[in-house]
């Protein structure tokens, strides 16, 4: 079946992309097709890669920008089990939620799909993160020269981001460090940003949300320290010390992948499982 064609522009950013001669989906696909900020990904039997480029502002500055290509790279839902859709339609879509509710992400300029013979094409321009640092990457953000006070402002922004989506039910699903990013601001403090939202969902609950992103938090933060990580998630339920139902949870978070699943289903069922000793 074929992919429904359509294009969304915001209106803050029209008339600059329309001076940037970027305001439509022929003409962002041919802008620097060959200049990857990112080698395209190939599976789904197709291919997604990321180009970076620049718009010239009313003031002659430039902001940067990212324009996320992909071709053939599609998937099926539920919902709409006979009509193939590109991975990109739901990022755009989670990112609209997002705005709608205050959830810090990426700014959205253009969104676009259409058909091209039998190539299904999809595309996203996202405003770039100037200042901005992954929690962590190959240079992690949390270093040993970074003090207590510092940390803690950092975990408190990371977690109160957390907390806003979860409380509107959206699990982000993919919540490595590389897709949290951080900006230290004048005063000291941290904002954070989401982005890379293709997997984002809502859940039945903010707990269902909360638990299964905490989790993966917590697998892909194995470099900080358990001090770390305990003082994060006590940020993250506005706590000082656990309490019995923070160390249920935290029992639950601080398990290896294959034994989370049982304690997930006794958490939200009520039973009792295994007391914290220690986060790890």
């Amino acid at each position: 079946m074929r992919m429904m064609a359509m294009e969304y522009i915001s209106e803050a950013w029209r008339r600059t992309l329309r001076q940037n001669h970027a305001d439509s989906f022929a003409a962002l696909w041919r802008l620097q097709q060959n200049d990857w900020f990112e080698e395209p990904n190939y599976r789904r039997g197709g291919w997604s890669g990321v180009c970076k480029t620049v718009l010239t502002l009313d003031d002659a500055s430039q902001a940067p920008v990212f324009i996320k290509r992909q071709e053939n790279h599609v998937y099926r839902s539920w919902r709409h089990f006979f009509r193939l859709r590109p991975t990109f339609e739901r990022e755009y879509r989670n990112i609209q939620l997002f705005n709608r509710y205050d959830i810090p992400t990426a700014g959205l300029l253009f969104y676009g799909q259409h058909q091209q013979q039998d190539r299904q094409q999809a595309l996203l321009m996202l405003q770039a993160l100037e200042g901005y640092r992954p929690l962590g990457d190959a240079q992690s953000l949390i270093t040993a020269d970074m003090d207590r006070a510092t940390r803690q402002r950092l975990f408190d922004s990371v977690a109160a981001a957390m907390r806003r989506m979860h409380a509107h039910r959206f699990q982000h699903s993919c919540p490595y460090p590389k897709h949290i990013f951080i900006k230290q601001q004048s005063d000291g403090s941290f904002v954070t940003r989401f982005i890379d939202l293709e997997k984002a969902r809502r859940r039945w609950s903010g707990k269902q949300a909360a638990m299964k992103d905490l989790g993966i938090l917590h697998r892909h933060t194995s470099g900080c320290s358990r001090t770390d990580r305990l003082r994060f998630f006590l940020a993250y339920r506005q706590e000082t010390r656990l309490s019995p139902e923070s160390k249920k949870m935290l029992a639950v978070i601080a398990r290896p992948k294959k034994s989370r699943a049982s304690a997930e289903v006794s958490l939200h069922s009520g039973r009792p499982v295994n007391s914290i000793r220690e986060a790890r």
